[in-house]
């Protein structure tokens, strides 16, 4: 793969890639390096894609099989929250800023199914390819995460 035509495609998908990477680890600096080993990847690989979609595709597949690798890195499980480590507690976060903010609060395998559904416009079908799951397990976990987002944005609401 030429240097011309991975710069094209790393401005063409990186947003997509950012973001799935964000939904999956909450993180603005480990969506950063998750964006950049997959497009690292896709460089090493050179794969030929059938079209764009097919690219895009296998793009966040790898994202999200990066993001898997880093939640199972043995230096996550040694790391310590800075709380128990005797260190300055962490910054409490803001305040409920809508959508996005209850989004960040679902568990991550519903997180990164609603955000591939809604943000990068995928079915479930193409979801279900894409992470390795049954369509059925990708319906599922959409309810539920509609149910959940529906339950915290109500509490949010104060009555008149």
């Amino acid at each position: 793969m030429d240097r011309e035509e991975a710069a094209r495609l790393v401005e063409r998908y990186s947003t997509a890639v950012y973001r799935l990477a964000y939904a999956r680890t909450g993180s603005k600096e480990d969506a950063e390096d998750i964006t950049q080993e997959t497009f690292l990847r896709l460089v090493r690989a050179a794969p030929v894609f059938r079209d764009g979609e097919h690219c895009k595709a296998w793009l966040l597949r790898v994202a999200a099989n990066c993001a898997g690798d880093l939640h199972r890195s043995p230096w996550r499980r040694r790391s310590v929250p800075l709380e128990e480590a005797g260190q300055m507690p962490a910054p409490e976060p803001p305040e409920d800023q809508g959508m996005e903010a209850a989004i960040l609060t679902l568990p991550e395998n519903y997180r990164v199914v609603v955000h591939l559904y809604y943000y990068e416009e995928l079915s479930t079908g193409e979801i279900a390819r894409l992470l390795g799951k049954r369509e059925g397990t990708i319906r599922t976990r959409l309810s539920r995460a509609r149910a959940m987002l529906r339950e915290d944005l109500q509490e949010g609401e104060t009555p008149c």
